[in-house]
């Protein structure tokens, strides 16, 4: 008897299955922008860490996403005319864009799903928004607004809606990027147009379920779908206002003024039990108190020029009474007060990377256990704690290229996905697979 167990031991009877966690969509499960595996690493070596594998992928700010043991990303491959970078301007491409597929665990392509797309854009280099993947299927949102739903075993088109045609609008000026999100029976997507800046529809058939809203630009910030007192609603901020609305009909709850510079509301809001924080450039930013049983909003603090933050590219991170992000103006990391927006501290390092402001300059915030792993806009993956008491960066590896421009330097702006105890990412030439389990690094 004794040996048998022994050997149950030895084999792992005893121990539970270990399961890799999924990444699928944009900032992860539930868009919390947390990773919880376990068995990550603490310290990155002296050598610097693994990276698993590398394939070639073609230009896009979209993130990859991972489920199932598979990575899909979003890119484009042009065949005429060139990237410009003009910030007030748009720039026209001929060429592919694409749905790719790949094995996790080697990089293998395993699909991918391309159609023509002309682009008329500022900033053209790919698609923005990460693909959403849910119960076997993956929906991506390309630049110009087509909207595809495909098998993610297969890469077979379900079900395929061009948003700027049925909605009779165009394109905002940096593209399509709220990213699409998943509800129960629903997917939630921006389009645009008279009344219907806000769509819902079937998941399985994209059939129209109900529109709502109307503003001068679609704007680039996801629905987000928060729920206070068991009640769901999804919030809404376009570049005229921030709402509430009912998931299940679009009718408007609550509705708040909240005007970013350019149109660009990008930055999730985030709630944090019944106060949503939500903040963008030209130093717009707005704590408000949720009344669910009233169904109200109400303005508890706007933000002033020198407190709080206001996040342009990257969404902030709130825990507890703080709150953490990239202000654009100033392109530092900053950790301000909840309550009151007051800034505690500053710091550009791990966003620029020296002590130089750089305008819109950019890092990507997940926490995993008591720290977070950043990544920068130069490329580098950095593992820090922030506290109230400030940033303290433990570890930094250079990770990828950058490969992308902005005022004149170089960037990589793209979210990365934390899965199968790896990191994946990439910038326009390439997607990476980083090793960080810790027994790698032993």
């Amino acid at each position: 008897m004794r040996f048998f167990l022994f050997l149950l031991v030895a084999y792992g009877a005893f121990s539970p299955p270990s399961f890799a966690d999924d990444w699928p969509e944009w900032l992860g499960p539930n868009r919390a922008s947390e990773w919880h595996e376990d068995g990550i690493v603490e310290a990155f070596p002296e050598e610097g860490l693994k990276v698993k594998w590398r394939k070639p992928v073609g230009l896009g700010y979209s993130g990859p996403a991972v489920a199932g043991g598979k990575v899909f990303v979003m890119d484009y491959v042009p065949r005429s005319g060139s990237v410009n970078n003009s910030p007030g301007g748009r720039t026209r491409l001929e060429g592919e864009e694409r749905i790719l597929c790949f094995d996790a665990g080697n990089g293998h392509l395993l699909w991918k799903y391309a159609y023509d797309r002309p682009y008329r854009l500022s900033y053209p280099s790919g698609p923005r928004c990460t693909t959403t993947v849910e119960n076997g299927r993956v929906y991506a949102l390309g630049a110009e607004g087509t909207l595809s739903c495909l098998a993610a075993d297969t890469g077979k088109l379900l079900w395929q809606r061009e948003l700027t045609d049925e909605y009779d609008t165009t394109s905002p000026l940096w593209g399509f990027a709220a990213h699409p999100l998943i509800d129960g029976e629903l997917l939630y997507t921006l389009a645009g147009g008279e009344g219907s800046l806000v769509v819902a529809l079937d998941k399985k058939s994209g059939k129209e379920i109900w529109r709502s809203l109307s503003a001068r630009s679609q704007g680039y910030c996801p629905p987000t779908m928060i729920t206070l007192a068991g009640k769901k609603q999804l919030v809404i901020w376009h570049p005229e206002s921030i709402n509430g609305l009912d998931p299940v009909t679009g009718k408007l709850k609550w509705s708040v003024p909240l005007e970013p510079d350019y149109d660009m509301s990008i930055a999730a809001p985030r709630l944090i039990e019944d106060k949503l924080f939500a903040s963008g450039i030209g130093q717009v930013g707005v704590l408000l108190q949720l009344d669910p049983n009233q169904e109200t909003a109400e303005v508890l603090w706007r933000g002033k020029a020198k407190d709080a933050l206001y996040s342009v590219n990257a969404t902030p991170y709130v825990e507890d009474d703080m709150i953490y992000g990239v202000d654009g103006q100033s392109g530092a990391l900053i950790g301000a007060q909840l309550d009151d927006g007051k800034r505690l501290w500053s710091t550009n390092r791990p966003t620029s990377g020296s002590k130089r402001r750089e305008k819109q300059a950019t890092a990507f915030l997940v926490k995993h256990q008591d720290r977070f792993f950043l990544f920068s806009e130069t490329g580098d993956l950095i593992l820090a704690r922030l506290t109230r008491a400030g940033y303290e960066e433990l570890d930094r590896f250079h990770v990828l290229e950058p490969t992308g421009e902005c005022f004149g330097r170089e960037v990589v702006w793209n979210h990365p996905a934390f899965a199968e105890r790896c990191m994946f990412v990439r910038n326009d030439k390439e997607l990476v697979c980083v090793d960080l389990a810790k027994e790698s690094s032993d």
